[in-house]
């Protein structure tokens, strides 16, 4: 990346104020595991003693520095995928689930993975690579679940009556069926996630660029590929719908930064068929969805591929997998905080601000990423309130005219609970 696409990228750290990366280095001592105290077994604490147990997972997945390790303790399934390799979904009927905690043992390809990975977000699991001749890995990182578990139970009560607001907005809205999520990033609520309809499943419409962008800025961080790489773009790659490639002049070389910077600046349909098609079809990224657990999440189908869409493959998201993704993120626990920038500084960059933005009064930071369809009409992304960072997910189905209005007050309901709750504490 050069210095200017280097100074575009920052330019609205100011608001961001990102905390520090939560993730523990690999290969700290067992003796390190011992289990942060909402993950104990034992009672529950008395409500409003600030020390409530988080619920455990069926669902669990690990960041460790350059991948995931996934556990499905219901369906008794794994999955590794890191810059090394992945080994897919597989079956561990051998899984132990012991208060509250996974363990197992799988050998892939002569590679034995042995871990120990609690159900309860925030927490901390263990992962033990073996290869063939080689000592012992371990990785020690912070478990995901979705949701994520406040870190203050007192203070994320302090967001809960937002989720009555909301639901009177999604009631009201007879015409577009919505779900919304939201969740805290600065601390200011504990990280608390609340949600309306969190897995409402829509027509994912452009907001799964979103992922398309994360598979590939894993790959820049895995060191398999560069932004400056170029990649021969051909006239019969050209869409139209939104973006800016279509006016150009094709065959040509385009790097894989245009291409990302347009598919998410611009909605950009030709970048993000473009991406689909250097990742070698849609496996990539839904192995990325898998291996965060996103169950309501898909690409099936490239942008604007109507003989698709009628043969019923659709591309699906929810609003508590949109901000999965986005919290995330922002923790730089699927990608690393270079990336996680400029991922974030390519959505304050969004060109089509008639939803989120328009909703809000002049000069709020955010950024975000916009997804329209004729049935569909999504706005998801990040307000980048200093000391008041939320991630936030307006979904809609139905006609895109009263989506879009359902989508600004959703929009505009957070952003007036969020002001009106009192100053931030300096």
């Amino acid at each position: 990346m050069n210095k200017t696409d280097k100074r575009r990228s920052s330019s609205w750290r100011a608001a961001l104020r990102v905390r520090p990366m939560r993730v523990i280095a690999a290969g700290l001592a067992l003796a390190l595991l011992a289990p942060a105290p909402a993950a104990a077994d034992g009672g529950d604490a008395e409500p409003g003693s600030g020390s409530e147990r988080p619920p455990a997972s069926t669902l669990a997945w690990m960041a460790f520095p350059g991948g995931v390790f996934s556990v499905d303790s219901a369906a008794r399934t794994v999955r590794y995928r890191a810059c090394d390799g992945d080994t897919g979904r597989i079956d561990d009927p051998g899984m132990r689930v012991r208060g509250r905690v996974a363990s197992g043992e799988v050998t892939v390809d002569d590679t034995t993975y042995a871990y120990d990975i609690p159900l309860v977000g925030r927490t901390r699991g263990l992962l033990e690579v073996t290869r063939p001749g080689e000592e012992p890995e371990g990785l020690v990182g912070e478990v995901v679940t979705e949701p994520q578990p406040p870190t203050d139970p007192v203070a994320g009560r302090r967001l809960l009556p937002l989720t009555g607001e909301l639901r009177q907005v999604v009631d009201a809205s007879t015409t577009n069926p919505a779900g919304v999520a939201v969740r805290d990033l600065s601390g200011r609520y504990g990280d608390q996630q609340i949600s309306v309809n969190g897995t409402f499943r829509p027509k994912a419409a452009s907001v799964i660029k979103l992922w398309i962008l994360v598979e590939l800025l894993r790959r820049v961080d895995c060191g398999q590929v560069s932004l400056d790489d170029g990649v021969l773009v051909t006239p019969a790659q050209v869409v139209d719908g939104t973006g800016e490639l279509q006016h150009e002049t094709f065959p040509q070389v385009v790097t894989l930064y245009r291409l990302a910077e347009y598919m998410i600046k611009y909605s950009d349909n030709t970048a993000a068929n473009v991406l689909i098609d250097y990742f070698g079809g849609f496996a990539p990224v839904n192995d990325l969805i898998d291996s965060m657990n996103q169950r309501e999440t898909i690409l099936a189908r490239k942008m604007l591929d109507t003989e698709a869409a009628m043969r019923g493959e659709e591309n699906y998201t929810s609003p508590d997998d949109v901000v999965a993704l986005l919290g995330a993120v922002w923790d730089a626990q699927i990608l690393t905080p270079a990336t996680r920038d400029l991922m974030i500084g390519f959505m304050a960059e969004q060109t089509l601000n008639t939803k989120i933005p328009a909703a809000l009064p002049p000069g709020v930071p955010v950024a975000h990423k916009t997804g329209d369809l004729p049935d569909a009409s999504h706005d998801v992304g990040y307000y980048l309130i200093p000391g008041t960072q939320v991630a936030v997910a307006f979904l809609t189905s139905g006609p895109i005219a009263t989506g879009d209005e359902t989508v600004r007050r959703l929009a505009r309901t957070v952003y007036d609970y969020l002001v009106d709750d009192g100053p931030v504490e300096e």
